[in-house]
Order: structure tokens, then C-alpha cells, then sequence
């Protein structure tokens, strides 16, 4: 369901993983290795999410790691619609009981 808005399958992961986990700290590779996608890509959409007030990027070293930034305006509204999303899809693959 969350695929008819945000269109970026990767954009999408990267979001429900942060709505869902806002203590979550991770860097780019580590991203890479937990939703199974290209560094390129998530380094991208990272970015944008970062520039949209979304995330927050703090450097260590060479290395910038990323968390949900707790004063995004939406925070509390976004993890609802990924998490109502989430149960939407769990539904679709719970084949439901015929009562006859």
C-alpha cells in the first residue's frame, strides 16, 4: 500500500525501517546488508531523506550515520501509515476462513 505514494522501492524501504525503529543508527553499508540493496542507490535516497528533514547524517570519521530525525513535523503519522501498511500486507497473505 505505502508503494502507491512513495514510488522508490528503495525510498520505501529506507522509510519503513527508520519509522519503524527511530532509536536505529546505521551507516550506508550496513543499510546496504539489512534491505538488501546497492550502497549507490540507498546513498541517494539517503541524501534526499536527509535534505527533506526526514533523517539526520552525523559524521564520524569518512563515515556519515544516519538517524530518524524524533522532530520531523509527520514522525508520528508516518510510522502509523507504515505500520497500518504493514498489517494491510499481512492480511493480503492471511488467506481468511469462509463462514457457510
Amino acid at each position: 500500500m505505502l508503494d502507491v505514494f512513495v514510488t522508490s522501492r528503495v525510498r520505501r524501504k529506507i522509510i519503513v525501517v527508520f519509522a519503524k525503529y527511530p532509536d536505529f543508527k546505521t551507516h550506508v553499508r550496513g543499510l546496504s546488508k539489512l534491505i538488501k540493496e546497492d550502497p549507490g542507490n540507498i546513498q541517494r535516497e539517503l541524501r534526499r531523506l536527509t535534505k527533506g528533514g526526514f533523517l539526520v547524517a552525523t559524521k564520524k570519521g569518512n563515515t556519515s550515520i544516519y538517524q530518524t530525525n524524533k522532530q520531523f513535523p509527520i514522525l508520528k503519522e508516518l510510522q502509523s501509515i507504515v505500520i497500518k501498511s504493514q498489517q494491510l500486507e499481512d492480511a493480503k497473505k492471511t488467506p481468511s476462513k469462509i463462514i457457510g
